[in-house]
């Protein structure tokens, strides 16, 4: 080679090693620039002018040890470009390798036009390796281009909807955070915020922790596949994933103008990777069996309640978009005998019907060990169970039992064929957690963490029951493409304090819209409830998704009940409202729930639901900018509840009675 090809070789190195300032050390797609800094051995991210993370390095265990880059000798740059389902961009690598550590290559995938980043990282050896905590980002500090003031807030997701969690907004300063699988860190006068979580859940189940939330800011942030808890139901540690090649969770980072554009573009993303289960229907309309009748339900009263509907509601407007009304058993329809549950979904048929039933796959009940496992009997239940620690798991007064195990899969498979010939078309799958706890082991031994375990389970779920809509109740927030909708929340029944409970969860979750189907705000009671909270708790069915009724309408029902349903529940320009697509908050500040919820209706027109949680009168005013309008203009307002017209210009008064709601529907006058 002669002097010019050794000096060519000599600048391709250089540039190729970070010890040199080059700027073959960054990659700029449009706005985005992603560097390599050789000083904090992490990658600065910016965006336009703005840096907005800096710093952002990976970490893992091993041995429990935790290692950064600073552990290892070399670091390296490459990029290339790269297309994949979020479409075309490029692909930005840091390799760190030597002194004897697996090697860590830390991936930034950028794309044009996109507001967010996608970034993950491997660990790679000659020789078997394990870890069970993997952290693809790491923020010593936190910018975010957020203004800091009063405003600022933290939002805590919950793992999932069981023991009646709560989603939190919290202000800052506040002690230190830890959400499951995502979170937004934002300010809500200006809405401008950074999200950042896990868009896989194969493996992982995913945490992000914000420490040190002083006045003067976040000191650090932590996003790392690895969790296990008391909020993930786990009484031992994450599994380890095991292999040459480890892979930690695919992580988005975001910068977005307004916070809730943010949580619903992370849905996107989510939904990209993992599509939700195919649906060709609308949302449901019906009536669920646990509401007030829960083991008080007979066949008798199950055929009446089918009558009552065919009767006095789906001919007056309560039925969904697509004509269908589903009437669902939950626990306590194995007191039917076959007979009686075929004569039940044969009534709903001829009351132009759907039948819907209820299990609990991942659960024992009995808690009896040495008994037979009805639906495989070679099997006893001490040999289904998922042990953590050598013990059986109880949740809920339920023993876990193991997704993976072959008793199980012949569970899925009897009971489908027996639903379906029955002719139920609807299942509500209840207490799901139970199959992603960690365990000691399970029955197919390439599972290694308690998410891969609910995985294998739920797959097979999914084929075994692929002609039926799955409801999932109980259950973690991931993964989500098994099934068409989710309950937001855990149970919630008729009076003021259960629509709080339940906007508490569409406040923050309501973006889980777009990776089901449609949210789930659980069975409306009317019973023993003040009639504005009857009005409040049916408004809150509408704006989150499933519209599902839960009174005793059978003969011997109460008859306050009834009157209240036809009231409240059959009217057209209200029920018009129920298609599916949830509500968002018009701000994020809220100590339990927000009270403002917001929607782009049909013809241009908004939909604004305004609840009073509180026992006094309610007297505020919402500026029409806020809610997404045009000051200047002059808007027709009608609250649909009333009936009452009035019309509104820059701003919008009300005043909500004590425990109860407005629902406005604001049109531009002409």
């Amino acid at each position: 080679m002669n002097k010019a090809g050794y000096l060519l070789l000599a600048i391709l190195i250089g540039q190729a090693l970070i010890g040199c300032r080059s700027a073959s050390g960054s990659l700029k797609v449009e706005d985005w620039t992603v560097t390599y800094n050789q000083q904090t051995n992490g990658v600065d991210i910016r965006k336009g002018k703005s840096t907005l993370w800096e710093g952002v390095y990976p970490s893992f265990k091993m041995d429990d040890e935790l290692i950064t880059p600073d552990d290892y000798a070399t670091h390296s740059v490459s990029s290339q470009r790269h297309e994949d389902l979020f479409g075309k961009g490029k692909l930005y690598r840091v390799t760190h390798t030597g002194r004897g550590l697996p090697t860590l290559v830390q991936s930034f995938y950028v794309y044009p036009k996109r507001d967010f980043i996608l970034t993950e990282f491997t660990i790679e050896s000659e020789r078997e390796i394990s870890s069970n905590y993997m952290a693809p980002v790491n923020l010593d500090s936190f910018d975010g281009q957020i203004r800091r003031d009063e405003h600022c807030r933290i939002l805590a997701i919950p793992f999932d909807n069981d023991k009646w969690g709560r989603y939190k907004s919290l202000p800052m300063p506040c002690k230190d955070v830890r959400s499951y699988e995502v979170t937004a860190i934002f300010n809500n006068e200006s809405r401008r915020g950074t999200v950042i979580g896990s868009v896989e859940h194969d493996s992982w189940k995913t945490a992000v922790t914000v420490d040190r939330c002083s006045a003067e800011g976040i000191k650090g942030v932590r996003c790392y596949g690895g969790v296990a808890d008391e909020q993930t139901r786990d009484s031992k540690a994450h599994g380890r994933l095991k292999g040459r090649v480890i892979k930690s969770p695919k992580i988005l980072i975001g910068d977005f103008a307004d916070w809730r554009d943010g949580m619903e573009t992370y849905a996107e993303a989510n939904a990209t990777i993992a599509p939700p289960r195919a649906w060709e229907g609308s949302v449901p309309f019906g009536w669920n069996s646990w509401g007030v009748l829960q083991f008080g339900l007979t066949h008798q009263k199950a055929v009446e309640i089918s009558d009552f509907f065919a009767e006095h509601l789906q001919r007056n407007s309560f039925i969904s978009p697509d004509s269908t009304v589903y009437i669902g058993l939950d626990s306590g329809w194995n007191s039917f005998t076959e007979e009686q549950l075929s004569d039940f979904t044969k009534r709903c048929r001829r009351n132009g019907q759907k039948a819907g039933v209820y299990w609990t796959p991942f659960t024992d009940w009995g808690r009896d060990p040495e008994r037979d496992f009805e639906d495989c009997p070679q099997y006893k239940y001490k040999d289904v169970y998922l042990y953590a620690n050598g013990k059986p798991q109880e949740l809920d007064g339920a023993y876990a039992l193991d997704p993976t195990h072959p008793a199980v899969e012949e569970a899925m498979r009897k009971k489908s064929a027996l639903f379906r010939k029955i002719g139920f078309e609807y299942v509500k799958m209840d207490f799901m957690t139970h199959g992603a706890m960690e365990a000691d082991s399970w029955y197919k031994d390439d599972i290694r963490t308690g998410m891969q375990g609910y995985n294998y389970g739920m797959k097979l779920l999914d084929e075994y029951f692929k002609d039926m809509y799955i409801n999932l109740s109980i259950s973690p927030l991931f993964p989500a493409q098994y099934a068409q909708s989710r309950r937001i929340a855990c149970d919630a029944w008729n009076k003021i304090k259960d629509t709080e409970y339940t906007m508490n969860a569409l406040s923050y979750g309501w973006w889980l819209d777009k990776v089901y189907q449609y949210n789930d705000a659980d069975h409306i009671v009317l019973k023993d409830a003040e009639e504005s909270e009857n009005k409040a708790r049916v408004t809150s069915g509408i704006i989150t998704g499933l519209y599902i009724l839960g009174d005793d309408f059978s003969a011997g029902g109460d008859d306050e009940a009834k009157r209240r349903v036809a009231k409240y529940t059959t009217k057209p320009e209200i029920n018009a409202i129920a298609d599916g697509q949830s509500f968002r908050p018009v701000e994020g500040d809220g100590e339990m729930s927000e009270h403002l919820f917001v929607k782009s209706g049909r013809d241009g027109n908004v939909l604004l639901a305004v609840f009073n949680y509180s026992e006094k009168e309610l007297n505020e005013t919402v500026s029409l900018e806020r809610i997404g309008l045009k000051a200047e203009k002059t808007y027709k307002v009608k609250e649909l509840w009333s009936g009452k017209e009035t019309t509104a210009q820059a701003n919008l008064s009300y005043t909500v009675p004590p425990k109860d709601v407005l629902l406005f529907q604001i049109n531009e006058g002409h």
